[in-house]
């Protein structure tokens, strides 16, 4: 099972996702059916949905970027921790994850919505310690994205 801590720091979400709990509780309840993750654990983690200067703001302090992003992950454990974790049954928190409303640039609900999916299980997957800094992760984060996505459409 996955769950999710929605905190909402821009109004603005609310002209595309009425409900972002309801919405992303939906979407992962249609994923977590899947072998990647254990049926044994519950996986939890907390997504801030964030416009332009929040985001800005935390990439300086944690990453020393003094720039607008769309997606921000910070993985709370290492995936060989995770990997450790898989077969006991525990609750187990990845993470935060924070996404920018103002870089999902569309006036269409439907491609707002895909870009936000696109953008969600892409930070996910790094919660879950992936990552795309050499080729070969960078094909199995892709494989799994592409998997998750085709679920949740």
């Amino acid at each position: 099972m996955i769950k999710v801590n929605v905190i909402v720091k821009d109004n603005a979400w609310s002209k595309y996702i009425k409900n972002p709990k309801i919405y992303l509780k939906n979407k992962l309840k249609k994923i977590q059916d899947d072998k990647f993750f254990p049926k044994k654990n519950v996986y939890v983690f907390s997504l801030l949905l964030s416009g332009s200067k929040e985001i800005k703001f935390l990439n300086k302090k944690f990453r020393k970027k003094n720039k607008i992003t769309d997606i921000l992950s910070f993985p709370y454990q290492f995936k060989k921790d995770l990997e450790k974790k898989r077969t006991q049954k525990l609750e187990v928190y990845l993470g935060d994850m924070i996404i920018n409303i103002n870089k999902i640039n569309s006036d269409s609900k439907k491609i707002f919505k895909n870009h936000f999916n696109i953008l969600w299980v892409h930070g996910l997957l790094h919660l879950f310690g992936y990552d795309h800094q050499k080729e070969k992760n960078y094909k199995k984060m892709n494989y799994f994205e592409k998997k998750f996505l085709k679920k949740i459409r």
